[in-house]
């Protein structure tokens, strides 16, 4: 069993490279390329000003809340803070990885 798996992975070592030649100028990945970079820029602007509504929104319904609804609400809050930092930071990632591809 170990040497068939050793003889696999010598073989996938020992096999010419293969390159896809003309895909960088193809239409469609520098589509996806401008579509990715384009959709998260906007998720760095939108995310937190949709978090800031909806914790706003809690915030007043927390305050107009009976005690067992305020724990609710104030989760509520904290999942919206967590989500837009998610967000955010999930789409400065991307970008970074996109930008070492221009």
């Amino acid at each position: 069993m170990v040497t068939i798996a050793c003889a696999f992975c010598w073989s996938l070592l020992s096999s010419p490279s293969v390159y896809a030649a003309g895909i960088k100028d193809s239409k469609l990945a520098s589509g996806t390329e401008k579509l990715i970079g384009d959709v998260t820029t906007w998720l760095m602007i939108l995310a937190p000003v949709m978090s800031g509504l909806l914790i706003i929104y809690f915030c007043i319904r927390r305050s107009a809340a009976d005690e067992m609804d305020t724990k609710k609400w104030n989760n509520r809050i904290i999942v919206a803070i967590v989500s837009c930092i998610g967000a955010v930071l999930g789409s400065a990632t991307l970008n970074i990885i996109i930008g070492y591809y221009k």
